[in-house]
């Protein structure tokens, strides 16, 4: 396995860096204390610019090569984030914050990136600029669309974007991609019945929200079954069910459902909002109830982009070897807010292999740091494949 040997030295550093994070997770935006971590590691590197405030909390970072003869500006990005979960892993270096837990490897990302960024300024084998992207919110709050909202991408100038993060199933020392979709948007929809209460010895004087909203859920799985294209992927779950009664003899007024659409094409997206809405309102017209529908649209499907997925293959293939990486991996479910990223510049998103682990959001979830000279050495190739040093 061909790792950069300096990445491989630096190999127990960047361990104690992610461990650090891991004792210490932030949620969403507020990740000042994890911001400043890596601008101090920044200033330490000497790389040529720091700025924070970015998206509320990011952080973007210039490494500029030997030379800039043909104008090339490449963007690597990791999230900072961490979950509101439990810690059970009982490590040495577990989390010490109660409540709060590193559960999706976000402290593996941010260290990575600062490995290759240490990397990067010391050599600077490379005709360009890197552009290094440490992004808050990833887990719900978008504060990747955020970053690009503040003019990222213009500011300074990127013309491609990359992304990884770790996967459990996949050995260490493996990458996993696919160009086109790789994972799902995500929306979320409530849907309010409003019938008329009464007492449950006398139905016929009510309009019961209970079965009206029952037959909605039943309804709402004819999306996937009989609507979407059984060759696509579409999933509709009602995650919550809830009524304003809370007796047993007392039909409910209204009753509330809660749930999520994942999709991976924008007009699987579309048509299930369209079902969702009418399935809802036309099942209740049809019992004597009303149903409002609010919908929430969340992130949009991970779509990788053709060359550049071509690119990142390359250069996972000088890291790892042609055998360790799958270049036509499943599209997975789960959402990632390096949608938006993707969908400003073309780019790709990788994953790389967490091993036999827990999955990422579960409290006994670990991150595996045998995985983090992969990770640097990633990203190096990438930076020094697509701008290479003039002679």
């Amino acid at each position: 396995m061909p790792i950069k040997n300096r990445l491989g030295e630096m190999h127990s550093e960047i361990t104690g860096w992610r461990r650090h994070l891991h004792q210490h997770p932030e949620l969403m935006f507020d990740v000042h204390e994890t911001a400043a971590f890596v601008e101090a590691r920044l200033k330490d590197f000497g790389v040529d610019e720091i700025t924070p405030g970015i998206g509320r909390t990011g952080v973007v970072a210039v490494i500029k090569g030997k030379t800039d003869t043909q104008g090339r500006v490449i963007g690597l990005r990791a999230d900072m984030d961490a979950l509101p979960i439990h810690e059970a892993t009982g490590l040495e270096y577990a989390s010490t914050v109660d409540g709060k837990m590193h559960a999706c490897g976000h402290d593996g990302h941010t260290s990575i990136l600062l490995g290759a960024a240490q990397y990067l300024a010391e050599t600077r084998n490379f005709d360009g600029t890197a552009v290094l992207i440490f992004q808050p919110a990833e887990e719900g709050g978008g504060g990747g669309r955020e970053m690009c909202r503040d003019g990222m991408m213009d500011r300074w100038g990127v013309q491609e974007v990359y992304g990884l993060h770790n996967a459990p199933g996949i050995p260490v020392g493996h990458f996993a991609i696919r160009s086109g979709a790789l994972l799902a948007s995500s929306d979320e929809f409530e849907i309010k019945v409003t019938g008329k209460g009464g007492h449950a010895a006398a139905p016929h004087d009510a309009v019961d929200t209970t079965l009206v909203a029952s037959q909605i859920v039943v309804s709402l799985q004819s999306i996937v079954a009989r609507t979407v294209d059984p060759i696509h992927r579409v999933v509709v779950t009602v995650g919550t069910f809830e009524t304003d009664s809370v007796a047993s003899n007392v039909i409910a007024h209204t009753a509330t459902l809660k749930g999520t659409v994942r999709t991976l094409d924008p007009a699987n997206r579309a048509l299930a909002e369209e079902r969702i809405r009418a399935i809802a309102e036309h099942t209740a017209l049809a019992y004597g109830a009303t149903a409002e529908v609010i919908w929430e649209e969340g992130y949009p499907a991970t779509i990788n982009h053709e060359a550049e997925t071509g690119h990142a293959i390359a250069a996972a293939q000088a890291v790892v070897g042609e055998a360790a990486v799958d270049a036509n991996v499943d599209p997975i479910l789960p959402a990632e807010d390096f949608a938006y990223m993707l969908e400003e510049r073309p780019g790709a998103y990788i994953f790389l292999g967490n091993g036999d682990t827990f999955q990422c959001h579960h409290p006994q979830y670990r991150f595996d740091d045998e995985a983090i000279p992969v990770g640097c050495s990633w990203f190096v190739e990438l930076v020094e494949r697509r701008m290479p040093a003039q002679a």
